[in-house]
């Protein structure tokens, strides 16, 4: 083993971004009707788009598959040496098979072709080679050629496969406008992630209900108002009137102030001491609304109502970070 080149490793890293962008940008010249065909195909199917690739290619054909299934499109990876013994039965007519070879060669995918024909499932082959058998087979062809690899013996898959990966990228773009998919519909298949509770998280989830509600009448004495907002632990306590219409609210920050101003506050009522019209949300809004609230107005609670304004819960960002929508 030769000592190591750090200049030379900086400058083959260099080069492979040079080489790899340029393998994506020569798809522009050669993506046209049959990336549309492909799409509207696919966008028509009555099954799943069923990806396929040997090697490199099928590593990038799994992760095609998953982009597609995440973003509207039914699919699902089948390895093609399993297909052979087996897998294809799980192949409908009424799917679509993505076949992914670089050389357009490759055995295990070459051997199945004839029974796909016999099922009359649309076969799209994404290649970069136009005179290959995976080509020749195929109802549209993708064509997914590079001018080289980035490897310096120009033998490792690099290049090609970030090409793949890209028109891959591409396909599921072009399906997911062309199936209006929204951010809601991106939620409900990422229900663990981020975005799914933040898209999927309703106050009613999260928020505080009942007894665990720290709320006073007007007329409450200054020493009930703290019991009650004490034992509840929200830092603040709503001021409701007998029917349970929000009136006002009393918040930690309030009585800090009242504290710095040197206030007798024994014999004050908790109206004399609320913070009237306060911001509330309603019930049926996103926790992440409530989180917007508390971060434009710099609040650490706010109270929870239904449609005719009638108390219903409380929320605090304590409560919002559990529930990990912040």
């Amino acid at each position: 083993m030769t000592g190591f080149d750090r200049a030379r490793a900086l400058r083959l890293a260099l080069e492979t971004f040079d080489i790899e962008a340029a393998a994506v940008q020569g798809l522009k010249a050669r993506t046209g009707d049959s990336f549309a065909q492909a799409v509207e195909t696919m966008l028509n199917l009555r099954g799943r788009v069923v990806v396929m690739g040997m090697g490199k290619s099928g590593h990038v054909g799994r992760k095609i598959a998953a982009t597609l299934a995440s973003t509207g499109t039914p699919a699902m990876f089948v390895h093609p040496a399993e297909a052979s013994h087996g897998d294809l039965g799980m192949i409908q007519p009424i799917d679509l098979v993505l076949a992914i070879s670089n050389g357009g060669e490759s055995e295990e995918i070459t051997v199945i072709l004839p029974v796909l024909k016999r099922l009359g499932v649309p076969l799209v082959g994404m290649t970069g080679n136009a005179t290959s058998t995976l080509a020749s087979h195929a109802t549209i062809v993708l064509d997914s050629g590079v001018e080289k690899e980035a490897c310096p013996l120009n033998l490792a898959p690099t290049a090609s496969t970030t090409a793949q990966l890209a028109l891959g990228d591409a396909l599921a773009v072009a399906l997911l406008d062309a199936r209006g998919f929204r951010t809601e519909d991106f939620a409900r298949s990422h229900p663990g992630g981020a975005l799914g509770r933040k898209l999927l998280t309703h106050l009613g989830d999260v928020m505080r209900t009942g007894d665990a509600v720290p709320r006073v009448l007007p007329d409450a004495g200054f020493s009930e108002l703290m019991r009650e907002m004490s034992a509840k632990g929200l830092g603040a306590s709503a001021v409701t009137d007998a029917a349970g219409q929000v009136l006002g609210i009393f918040t930690d920050g309030d009585l800090r102030r009242l504290v710095e101003k040197g206030q007798d506050l024994r014999g004050l009522k908790a109206s004399q001491v609320m913070h009237p019209g306060p911001r509330t949300i309603r019930q049926d809004a996103l926790a992440a609304e409530a989180a917007a609230l508390m971060e434009q107005y710099r609040i650490t609670s706010v109270l929870v109502v239904d449609a005719s304004g009638t108390l219903v819960g409380a929320v605090n960002s304590n409560d919002l970070m559990r529930a990990k929508v912040i």
